[in-house]
Parts: C-alpha cells; structure tokens; sequence
C-alpha cells in the first residue's frame, strides 16, 4: 500500500511516501524552492518530488495523510469563502488559506472529512478516485516518530513545540503493549488554547534578541553558554510544573508573555537572556520529565517536537534522569508531521499490538533525491570547475589536512534539519580559526562551533559516549562531553562549555564520508573531521548538482568531493 504524507503547515512543508511500513523517501519543501522554512499550503512539489524518486505517480497513491493545518480557503464546506472571491484570490496569485484546525474549534467540528472537501481534493491533484484521505494528530504524529524507530517495550514519548493543533505538549507511556496518552490528546484539539508554551518562550526570545521566530532559535543555543541566567528566575517565575508532569504558566496571552520576555531583554546582555531562557527551558522541561516519570516509571525517553531541536536540552534529560536509552527523531521539527502522520495511518488501521511488531532502528535519513549517476558530468559541463587528479578519498582526506574546506556531495539528500554527511562541508578541527574564516565566507553568523563526525570505533576515545546517548548520537541531536585530553587537540568542534554535538557515522552507511575521515586519520592522527551544513546564510541545504557546483564557483568551499572525483575552481 502506498502512502503518500503530507505536511501543509504555515513553515516546513513536507512530503513522505511510505510502501507499507517501509519509508521511502521524505524531502522538505524548502530544498526545491530554495526558500528557507517554505511552507502554507499544499506541498505539491515536495509531493512530486517523492513520488518521482521511487518511480510512482499520483495514481499509484492508496492513502494520503493530510496535517491539520492550512489548505486553499476553497477546500472548506460552507462557511469559507464564495468561489467568487476564491477566483479573484487565484488570478492575483495570493490564494487564501485557512487553518484546518482552526475551522474545526470555530464549528465544533471534530471530524475533518466533515469540513474538507475530499472529492475536489482528489480530483484537482490528480488522485484514482476513491484514494483513501486520513489525517494526522500533531502531537500524536510526533509522539509516533519517536517509538517506531525503537524497539522498546516501555517508553515515556514526550513532544514539545510552539503550537501544533491547538496544544504545545503532549505525554505518552508506552508499557505492558499499551500506549497510554497521558496528556496532550486529541480532547484538547477543541478546547481553548493554553498560554504555557516553552517554545514560543523560546521564539518570542529569539525574537527579542534581533534574530528570526522559528528560524534562529539555535542560535540562542549556542550563545547561551556565553551568559548568565540573569533574568531565569524572573522568567521561570512565570511557569511550573504540577503533579501530573503538566507545564503550566500565569500568562493570560502569548501577547504578555512576548512583551515580558521583551522586557527583560531590554534589561539583560544578550547572552545573559539566551542563558535565562535556556535555564528556563531545561530546569522547566526536566521537572515536567522527572514528574512524569516518577508517576509512571519506564526507562526510555523518546523526543520530537521543534524544542527538541535543542542539544542541550536532550542532553540535560539524557543525563539528568537515568534513563536506559534516549532517541530524538532526526526530522525533529514539524517535518516530521509527515512520518509521523503516515505511522499514525497505519496503527489505527492495524492496532497497536502488530504495529509494534514493524518497528526498526533508524541507520540513515537519506531520504532525497540520489544524483550520484549526474554529478560528475554536471560539474564538468556547468562550467567555472576542474577536475583532479588521482583517488577522491586520499585527494580529498590531503587537502582537507592541508587547511582546505571541502563539500561531499554524495547519494540521496538528508531529511530533517541536519546535514549528515551527504551534503556536508568538511574541514580541520585542529584550527581553531576555521569556525570565524568558514562562517565568514558562508556568511553565516553562529555561536555554536561546527559538529564533529567521528567513526563508531573512535567515538568512546574522543567523547563521553554511552549506551543512553549513543542512538541519539548518530543523527547530531544531543551533545557530548569532549574528553579533556583532546578539547585543545580538536578546538574547532568544542564548545566554551566542553561539549560538542557529534555525529556517530558507521562505514556501511556511507562509504565515501566514512573513508574521508579514515584517511584523514592516517594523515593526521585525528579520528574527527568537522561536519556542517552545505548551505549558505539563510539558504536551504544543497540539493541538486547544480546548486552544488555554483556554491563551489561562488568560493563556499575550496573543493567539492563525490564518489567521482574531486573538483575545483577555475581561477580567472
């Protein structure tokens, strides 16, 4: 059974096609737009887009997932707008939205197949007739993508975001083969909204600070370890935890608590209030986990939801509750919508006993587009670069020894915010001035150093790897320790803190990125290489050959890396 997954909110549209319980390809809007955080409305060419990497078409879809979030104002029954005004809005090319769940609070309504029109929707994307729509739980969604990449008997799932149908939090227990929604359920889809949202804290923070809402908030991450939490009790004041694990707050409207927030960082350092509203976030986060579990023992903790984007945060819960095993879904954010919402599917059609039974330990989230079999001839013809001479992986591993930085550009694309190694820039993390000079020609500005990537066999030696952190690990969601005898051996990857963010990387996952650092290390003795973003300031990741080659003739980087060859700029 095909089913094609999709996220339609206000940011981060997002498509997944799953075969069954097998995922077949995720990718996010904004990296065929090339419009950071793209998002409102259909996602239609992220839907194409994973149709067409596994060779399907509209037709072949059984199911399609929907969020709950914004679609074409004309795809509601009575009560939107007149097709008149639906017309006008198309032919001046602003065609208005309206919120899904939101129409569902405004009518009562707590059945979305009452208020959508299915059959246009079907009809105007070209679906078979009669292609089942479901629709996805937020929290829920998140929740799911949390366990099914596990293979626990017992877990608290715990999600936390800035708002996603109507609530901000949610908590699920998994034991003895049952999933208990604790808090956060579908029941609080309809009633009022609560003003008790740590993420939107957080937003409204980074909002205050200069930076971009739901865009820059990790860098507060970063800076925070430059402060003190001068303002976190005047702050944390504000919010509490009761019996139950519940994170409550006395702001009557998200209006005060961004005018508090405001306030205070009118007052404060700017890493003063980065570290407030941290300390705020990780002493509130914990003691709603700590409760949690007190009142429902289990032994692993499972994370989703934009707040887990936070490193720390996921290595404070990590370290601070003894727990067996931690795992963030590497599609964190609202992305994930799409996983999740297509789990969801498939364990109300099957019940909760056999979807257990399908579940698997994620190894990659190379889920995009594979240009492997293009790259080498579209460098060459797009002009402006060179190839050199001689292996790729030894090439590559002796300039990047040599202070170069290079990209690899190989296989299919990464899904979720990260780039692990598919569309990653490598460099030296012995010089310690590579974070100001490389940042400088991204034009990227950033507090946190770049993240390390080190091989499973090398990782104990380096960091404070356990068997609790070490899933979590391999997709750069939680920092590490960095073991003090190599903090000044590898400064461009420590943070002032002593903590880095690794990658965890296994050869068979990704033999080229894998053999890289291995040479690298026989060169140089160092078991990391840096690991960051193949992308410039406010720009999506790299995506198409072509991007990747005008990225190296723009001077990004001084060196691209495939499976093919190693390539240069020309210089004029």
């Amino acid at each position: 059974m095909i089913i094609l997954s999709l996220h339609t909110g206000y940011h981060d549209g997002t498509a997944a096609l799953f075969d069954g319980y097998n995922l077949l390809a995720a990718v996010q809007l904004e990296r065929l737009t090339r419009k950071k955080g793209d998002g409102g409305g259909i996602p239609e060419p992220a839907m194409d887009e994973v149709l067409a990497i596994a060779n399907l078409t509209r037709k072949d879809v059984d199911v399609v997932v929907l969020s709950r979030a914004s679609f074409p104002a004309r795809y509601f029954k009575a009560g939107t707008l007149k097709q008149a005004e639906y017309a006008f809005h198309k032919i001046i090319g602003h065609e208005k939205l309206k919120d899904m769940c939101s129409q569902m609070q405004q009518r009562g309504q707590s059945e979305p197949a009452m208020l959508f029109r299915e059959e246009m929707f079907r009809a105007d994307f070209g679906f078979k007739e009669g292609v089942q729509i479901a629709y996805s739980n937020h929290h829920m969604a998140h929740a799911l993508s949390a366990l099914f990449y596990t293979d626990w008997d017992d877990a608290l799932l715990y999600t936390a975001d800035g708002c996603g149908d109507n609530v901000h939090y949610s908590h699920r227990i998994l034991k003895d083969g049952k999933l208990e929604c604790l808090f956060g359920g579908e029941n609080m889809t309809l009633q009022p909204r609560r003003v008790d949202s740590l993420g939107l804290a957080y937003g409204f923070t980074t909002q205050a600070l200069g930076y971009r809402m739901n865009r820059h908030e990790g860098k507060l991450t970063g800076l925070a370890a430059f402060g003190e939490p001068s303002q976190a009790e005047a702050l944390g004041a504000h919010f509490n935890v009761d019996a139950k694990g519940v994170v409550w707050s006395d702001f009557d409207s998200d209006d005060a608590m961004r005018k508090a927030i405001a306030r205070m960082a009118k007052g404060a350092e700017p890493a003063d209030m980065a570290a407030s509203i941290q300390k705020v976030l990780e002493d509130t986060i914990l003691a709603s986990v700590r409760k949690i579990l007190e009142n429902h023992p289990v032994r692993r903790i499972g994370l989703a939801g934009g707040v887990f984007a936070n490193v720390r945060l996921n290595r404070l819960l990590c370290e601070e509750t003894d727990t067996d095993e931690i795992f963030v879904f590497p599609g964190m954010g609202d992305e994930g919508i799409t996983v999740g919402g297509a789990l969801q599917y498939m364990l109300e059609r099957d019940g909760l006993e056999a979807w257990l039974t399908h579940r698997r330990r994620l190894s990659t989230v190379y889920l995009g587009r594979d240009y492997s079999g293009d790259v080498d001839a579209d460098m060459v013809s797009g002009g402006g670069v060179t190839k050199l001479d001689g292996d790729p992986v030894e090439v590559a591993a002796g300039l990047i020894a040599d202070g170069k930085a290079g990209a690899i550009y190989q296989g299919r694309m990464e899904f979720g915010p990260r780039a692990l190694g598919a569309r990653s820039i490598l460099a030296n993390p012995a010089d310690a001035a590579i974070n100001a000079s490389l940042n400088a020609r991204l034009q990227r500005t950033e507090f946190m150093p770049f993240a390390p990537y080190v091989l499973e066999e090398d990782a104990a030696e380096v960091f404070e790897i356990t068997d609790a952190n070490r899933y979590a690990a391999g997709f750069m969601t939680i920092t590490t320790a960095v073991k003090e005898e190599w903090r000044d051996r590898i400064p461009a990857v420590v943070h002032v803190d002593g903590t880095a963010r690794p990658q965890i990387i296994r050869r068979k996952d990704n033999p080229l990125y894998a053999d890289i650092l291995t040479a690298f290390k026989a060169k140089t003795g160092l078991p990391v290489l840096i690991n960051t973003s193949f992308n410039a300031h406010e720009e999506p990741i790299i995506n198409t050959p072509d991007e990747c080659r005008k990225a190296l003739v723009d001077d990004r980087v001084d060196f691209v890396v495939t499976g093919g060859g190693v390539y240069v700029r020309i210089e004029a």
